[in-house]
């Protein structure tokens, strides 16, 4: 490390791009696999021997500089020091620093707090960026703690943890009441983040001095909000990067307090958690209620408390108190009653009497309309091309979610809203003209079927083509198929996860799914297999400039930090390119007027 700070910048940059990160994946991997395998044996003082190993490694602290500086969505968020990029050569230095023998003379700076608005609420949740250095110092915790708890979590745990989703969740839930109507115990904790009792949680958290000493710095760090300083004296601050780890160690044993130690009990309640929201399942409302108490009994040990506004007690198939269903993760779960022809089967095929729906919620779909008309009235006088550029993502993405369970009705009304929004939009813009100018104006006819909201464009290679907006309609439902029990990216089945990542993602992109398929989950510039959590990107391989096609068949995805060294090299292939065809062209001249 000490001759690489002596180097010119530049060599710095290829230093760091050329260093041999598939060497040092497979060697953080490896060691947090036999993290995991001595956690699941009960073999505590392995897996401290382990993890002070991992934390002093190279590649473990490479790695979590790459994150913090390369891969992380907010690596562009500066903190309290101002600082939102880093250099290569900054990298490096940054990697010594992070080191543990320093983290005994090193305090925590305090955390920068950012107000960000609840989606579709007028309420805004507080969140608190820790400086660079401290984000690349909690990724190497990261990486030493979480095999660890990987290994205990619950089996119906979903948020905050590598692979799994909220989709996981949702498809528990359908799975616990597919055979039998159950009363439900829909909870909500007050300020979950904000109000974790600390010293509880390092208890729990039973980690080495110096990791602990170390975490609870973190956790004390006081908040700089508009220049005032405030002590932090209880909760975890949204927004680090073990943040959520350590809220999911704070929750842990949710499940188990609700069975109360009972391990098979004939009809157990069932717990369902994604970070700190979460039900509880069963047919007898006494027994809820039993299990409910045991759960809120855990939680005030953690120092926390239910929200009784929020919480509320509800059947899935029969009115209770006047309700019926319930909403979760932006979805409604309810069981209606139908006759023989449409009735849900049990497993020896006797129908039910009763069929379980799940579809997007009522707020969710507001909440979507109400995006799409603000993105309109904010490009009221942008072209069409790009009004179709910012509304296509809102729309992906929230289909992309939401197209996992009953929502192909939903959808076609979702676009019917769109339609009478953008007829207002067309209006705004041309109050004056005639409907039917407008129509031709915006638009045109797609196989000569059916009208789509669209504008004639040229592609790089000069080709004219519709550039149209997406359809909600046009996303086909996919059933999302939950993950394996307490399976974890960590035991080492490594096909079963890649082959999870590209098939059964609930966020992966359709073109992203197919190249995945063709690459077997492998990304070609590293050689390593996607996991979950990576970032994934899709780069042409002959870029446009270059003469390279649009085409599915000229694509590749990437890691993120894989795609940015692919970029930077086809920068300079361009230039090259470009040099070559300018003294083509001289050559050409200078013969022109010698003839």
């Amino acid at each position: 490390m000490a001759n690489r700070k002596a180097q010119p910048p530049q060599a710095e940059s290829e230093t760091w791009n050329k260093l041999p990160w598939r060497k040092l994946e497979q060697h953080v991997y490896r060691i947090q696999k036999r993290i995991y395998r001595a956690s699941q044996h009960g073999k505590k003082r392995t897996v401290h021997k382990l993890q002070k190993l991992l934390v002093k490694s190279e590649a473990a602290r490479l790695l979590a500089v790459r994150k913090v500086t390369q891969d992380n969505q907010g690596k562009k968020t500066a903190g309290v020091d101002g600082v939102k990029s880093v250099q290569p050569q900054q990298r490096l230095a940054m990697a010594e620093l992070v080191h543990p023998k320093h983290w005994k003379h090193t305090r925590p700076k305090p955390v920068r707090r950012v107000w960000i608005p609840k989606p579709g609420k007028n309420e805004q949740r507080p969140l608190g960026i820790p400086v660079m250095y401290d984000r690349a110092k909690q990724a190497l915790a990261k990486l030493a703690l979480e095999p660890e708890w990987e290994a205990c979590f619950e089996a119906n745990s979903y948020g905050f943890r590598p692979g799994r989703s909220a989709h996981d969740a949702i498809t528990a839930i359908f799975l616990a009441i597919r055979y039998k109507p159950k009363f439900v115990y829909d909870a909500d904790i007050k300020g979950c983040f904000d109000n974790i009792n600390q010293e509880a949680l390092l208890e729990k958290l039973h980690t080495y001095p110096i990791m602990r000493h170390t975490i609870k710095g973190w956790l004390k760090a006081e908040v700089v909000d508009k220049w005032v300083f405030t002590p932090t004296r209880a909760g975890t601050p949204q927004g680090g990067v073990i943040s959520p780890l350590l809220a999911n160690i704070a929750l842990h044993g949710m499940e188990e307090a609700a069975t109360g130690g009972i391990k098979q009990p004939k009809e157990p309640p069932i717990l369902i958690r994604y970070a700190d929201d979460y039900i509880i399942l069963h047919s007898d409302k006494d027994v809820l209620e039993q299990a409910a108490k045991r759960v809120t009994d855990r939680l005030t040990s953690m120092g926390l408390a239910i929200n009784p506004k929020k919480t509320r007690v509800t059947h899935t198939l029969t009115p209770y108190e006047g309700k019926v269903g319930f909403d979760f993760l932006s979805f409604a779960v309810q069981q209606f009653r139908v006759g023989k022809t449409h009735t849900g089967k049990n497993t020896k095929g006797k129908p039910l009497g009763f069929k379980t729906i799940i579809k997007p919620s009522k707020e969710a779909i507001k909440t979507h309309n109400r995006d799409t008309n603000r993105k309109m009235k904010e490009l009221r006088t942008a072209a069409q091309d790009e009004l179709i550029g910012a509304l296509n993502p809102i729309i992906r993405g929230w289909c992309n979610y939401h197209g996992k369970v009953v929502s192909k009705k939903i959808f076609s009304g979702c676009d019917r809203t769109v339609f009478y929004q953008l007829r207002s939009w067309q209006k705004r813009r041309h109050p004056n003209k005639s409907a039917r100018w407008r129509r031709v104006k915006y638009w045109h006819r797609e196989d000569d079927k059916r009208w789509v909201f669209a504008t004639p464009t040229k592609s790089r290679q000069g080709e004219t083509y519709l550039y149209k907006l997406r359809q909600h309609a046009s996303t086909p439902i996919q059933r999302h198929v939950k993950v394996r029990g307490t399976a974890s990216p960590y035991d080492g089945n490594l096909i079963y996860w890649a082959q999870r990542l590209k098939d059964q993602h609930p966020l992966m992109k359709q073109d992203e799914a197919k190249l995945l398929r063709e690459q077997k989950g492998i990304c070609p510039r590293c050689g390593l297999y996607f996991r979950e959590g990576d970032q994934i990107e899709t780069d042409h391989v002959l870029p446009l400039a270059m003469g390279g096609k649009d085409t599915l068949g000229n694509k590749m995805v990437y890691h993120r930090h894989c795609h940015d060294v692919k970029t930077a090299e086809d920068l300079i292939h361009i230039a090259k390119f470009k040099a070559a065809q300018v003294s083509i062209t001289d050559d050409h001249t200078l013969r022109s007027r010698m003839r």
